[in-house]
């Protein structure tokens, strides 16, 4: 198998697999474990985390798909560091090893949310295991499953994860909503524990402030490797319109599922135990369903854990392989060692995840927030300038790279995200770094400048075909 074939599946996916594993792969045990969690502590108001998750979906593909799979083929990229170095011919490589390197460390985070939230399941399924053994053997399920195929069949595999993902989370609210009383019993149950029955939050200083910071969450998506890999692997543009259709249709009814489980479980449940929230889909799940059910609804939910992981393991694998390794050490890996580099990796940054999410009291939420808004403050704008702003150089793209991950740090780090969610001042930051400097001393390169002009004219004439 060549490396191309091994990393994008040799840009060969169709539409149906190409939209399912994008956002199987999107929405992690987040979506049945955290989200419900959140709306059913907060009420209404926080479904406006699942509006900015959908429009933010919809520009992803509508505007950063067809370009980047265009710009990526042109380029001869296969990772997105390697996208960007050439996309700038930075002489230095700076761009390349810091985004893998951001990649690395972001994704680490990102997939001890995926333990937390596969050792929350187990512990739920295994009475008396512990959370603490529960999250070992999710992460021993986790590896073996990972190291068991490269790109291709990690898409194939989501495309059946994402079925089931959206069957459980269809099928869960559907049997629940008699047993509360309907739209009538979720009212009275949120009004007496005191949650908004509205989208307008209540009880924050600033509530106009608290629906961006919800909303802000859709800027991510610019940034996030495991779903702009994708856009990299499908067929064809044409292939990419289809997707988005199917995409877009997956990710509006999951959602909408995801928070309505949250409303019913207001009225369902009086009062968890406290750190329990986000289980209450595994909760509900026990209450309203059989038990052959059960094990297909528990089935799902490991499923949206293991779509994301296996995924986000398998880029930061060719971050190491195709950028560090080849870019540090100056070597050319083989097919073999690719597939020797990314089983150690996967290896590695599988353990540190798990010994992240070993304390007790990891929330699902707060470890993804942090992590889909480093990626979206670090990489996002820097994407967007790639394909959209012919005067970008390499200088002010590693300046702006620089920038949003370290006002996202900082803001996080002295308690300001308890005000704003720290994705939006790192990525408008990014963004404003990157627009000056391109100001002072925009791209003068000829050939840079021409490449760009004839990837936005292939892709625009191709999106129309």
């Amino acid at each position: 198998e060549t490396i191309e074939g091994y990393l994008l599946g040799s840009r060969g996916l169709g539409a149906w697999v190409t939209a399912f594993s994008t956002q199987a792969s999107d929405m992690s045990g987040w979506l049945l474990m955290a989200l419900p969690g959140t709306v059913y502590l907060n009420g209404l108001p926080d479904a406006w985390i699942a509006l900015g998750l959908i429009a933010g979906t919809y520009l992803n593909w509508r505007f950063v798909a067809a370009r980047l799979r265009v710009y990526t083929e042109k380029t001869g990229t296969l990772t997105l560091p390697c996208f960007f170095e050439s996309r700038f011919r930075d002489p230095t490589g700076l761009i390349r090893v810091l985004s893998a390197v951001l990649i690395l460390i972001f994704f680490t985070i990102y997939t001890s949310s995926g333990m937390v939230s596969a050792g929350k399941l187990l512990d739920s399924i295994f009475d008396g295991m512990g959370y603490t053994w529960a999250v070992f053997l999710g992460g021993g399920i986790v590896i073996a499953y990972t190291l068991l195929g490269g790109y291709l069949a990690v898409c194939w595999t989501d495309l059946f994860q994402g079925i089931l993902m959206v069957f459980a989370v269809v099928i869960i609210p559907v049997l629940a909503f008699r047993q509360v009383g309907g739209v009538e019993g979720i009212d009275r149950a949120m009004a007496t524990k005191g949650l908004s029955t509205t989208l307008i939050p209540t009880g924050v200083p600033w509530p106009l402030l608290a629906v961006c910071s919800s909303m802000a969450w859709g800027l991510g998506y610019f940034g996030q490797p495991h779903i702009l890999v994708r856009f990299m692997s499908v067929r064809s543009l044409q292939k990419l319109r289809q997707s988005r259709r199917i995409a877009m249709a997956w990710v509006v009814v999951s959602l909408a599922g995801a928070v309505v489980i949250g409303l019913i479980a207001i009225a369902l449940f009086e009062q968890l135990p406290k750190g329990e929230e986000e289980r209450v889909c595994i909760y509900m799940i026990r209450q309203v369903v059989g038990p052959w059910l059960q094990g297909v609804l528990f089935a799902a939910i490991l499923a949206a854990i293991m779509s994301t992981i296996d995924s986000q393991l398998l880029v930061s694998a060719s971050a190491l392989s195709e950028d560090l390794y080849r870019k540090v050490l100056h070597r050319t890996p083989t097919p073999g060692q690719v597939v020797w580099i990314s089983r150690t990796s996967v290896m590695v940054i599988s353990v540190i995840a798990v010994i992240l999410a070993l304390p007790k009291d990891s929330r699902i939420l707060k470890i993804v927030a942090y992590a889909w808004g480093g990626f979206g403050a670090s990489l996002g704008p820097v994407v967007l300038f790639a394909l959209f702003s012919r005067r970008t150089t390499w200088v002010s793209a590693l300046a702006g790279m620089i920038t949003g991950a370290g006002v996202l740090w900082v803001w996080k780090a002295v308690g300001l995200g308890e005000q704003l969610y720290e994705i939006v001042p790192g990525f408008f930051a990014n963004g404003l770094v990157i627009w000056v400097v391109n100001r002072v001393h925009g791209q003068q390169d000829p050939q840079i400048l021409r490449r760009h002009e004839e990837v936005v004219a292939m892709a625009d004439r191709r999106a129309v075909s």
